[in-house]
Parts: C-alpha cells; sequence; structure tokens
C-alpha cells in the first residue's frame, strides 16, 4: 500500500509517504507558511520517490485537535488531491499520533490550545493498536479529566511542555514521566492509518473534515 499523509497542525509541516512499510518523511519548521510549503513539498517528494499521486492508494492527514487554520490546510490539500485522483482519505487524530511515537503502554497526549487551555486525551497500548481511554477534550490543565490510576502513564506534547508541573502536580504517583518536545507527525499519522485504510475505513474527499474540538479561537473582552 502506498499512502501520501501530512500534518500542518502546529508550527510543523510534515510530509511521509508510506511505501509498503518503508516510509519515507520531510519536515520543516513552518511557523505561519504553511500554505507556501506543503505543496511544493508534496511535489518534491513524490519527484523523489518516482511516483506520480495516480500510483497511491491514498491519502491520511493530521485531523486534529490543533491549530484551526492548519487543520482547514490539511484537509484541504487532501481533498484536492483526493478529488483528482479519486482516492479514499482518513483522518488521524493528532494526540493519537503523538501517542504513536511514545515507547510506552499508556499515553496522555496534550497540545497547547491557547487561552490557557490544553487538547488532552489518552490511550492505552493493544496487540490490535491503540484504545481510547479518553477522548479529546479542551479543558484547563488543571481541571483535566481524571485517568485510571492502577497504572503509570506518560505524559507528552506541547500541552505538558507548558504545563508540565502543573499536570504532574493534578496526576501524581500515576503520571511517571513526560517526553518533551513531541509534537505530531506525519509518519505516525501514515502507520495509524495503513491499517485503517486497509480495512476499507477511508472516505471520500468531500466527507473528509477536521477535528476542532474547540468552538471559538478568541476570547472576548469580557473574557480576558
Amino acid at each position: 500500500m502506498k499512502i501520501l499523509a501530512l500534518d500542518t497542525s502546529t508550527e510543523y509541516c510534515s510530509l511521509a509517504l508510506w511505501l509498503d512499510g518503508d516510509v519515507l518523511t520531510k519536515e520543516v519548521l513552518a511557523g505561519q507558511q504553511h500554505t507556501e510549503l506543503l505543496l511544493p513539498m508534496v511535489q518534491t517528494m513524490l519527484a523523489e520517490s518516482g511516483l506520480a499521486l495516480t500510483q497511491l492508494d491514498g491519502y491520511a492527514f493530521g485531523a486534529g485537535p490543533g491549530s484551526f487554520t492548519g487543520l482547514r490546510i490539511a484537509c484541504g490539500v487532501v481533498q484536492g488531491l483526493a478529488f483528482a485522483t479519486d482516492l479514499p482519505v482518513i483522518g488521524i487524530s493528532t494526540l493519537e499520533a503523538m501517542a504513536q511515537k511514545i515507547n510506552a503502554r499508556h499515553v496522555m497526549a496534550a497540545l497547547d490550545a491557547r487561552m490557557g487551555e490544553i487538547y488532552f486525551a489518552a490511550y492505552r497500548q493493544t496487540e490490535s493498536g491503540w484504545s481510547v481511554v479518553q477522548t479529546p477534550v479542551l479543558c484547563l490543565p488543571e481541571l483535566a479529566p481524571r485517568i485510571e490510576e492502577r497504572v503509570k502513564w506518560v505524559g507528552c506534547g506541547s500541552g505538558f511542555d507548558l504545563y508540565g508541573e502543573r499536570l504532574s502536580a493534578y496526576y501524581g504517583d500515576c503520571l511517571v514521566g513526560i517526553e518533551s518536545g513531541c509534537y505530531p507527525h506525519a509518519r505516525e499519522i501514515a502507520q495509524l492509518a495503513v491499517p485503517k485504510l486497509l480495512a476499507g475505513l477511508g472516505v471520500s474527499a468531500e466527507e473528509a473534515a477536521p477535528v476542532y474540538v474547540r468552538d471559538k479561537v478568541a476570547l472576548k473582552v469580557s473574557e480576558r
């Protein structure tokens, strides 16, 4: 199976080309330049691999949560490519993609959501993949969902980078470590997408959609 995966949910822009188990990747710290950088990166990656879009089997993207603009960019580009090639699309949780990076069986993943809040989810690794213990939510660090305390958890993501002390105090002994510098990457999105596409869970281009979690991006003056 050949899959093109991409993620623009954070300040990083990453691509991955899954080629029957081998993975080619590209990434750049894009800041606010995802729109300008993404399609040229796709063209370069395909040229270097000697593949055309018509030789792919599907597309995957970081569906969210994350930057509103970034999620729309990734979804829009994937939709355009899928429309042109009539191939299926699968959206992958950015929080689950971070869990996929971590060498641990129980992972809490959190992204900075701005305005003092985090996007938070928790996952347990099983033989068949990641089981969702806590679905993605938007919350203050000190109001994060309570998680099963009989097992040991590892935290990751920019939410833990920013609020590690508060989250460590909140979860106590059940949080045994924090992996710093972790962010969603197209490599893990491709890995998670393969079994879903093989199982026929891909959708058409028009059905692909971001997962925002937050329903507004700024505070009113009265809320500040």
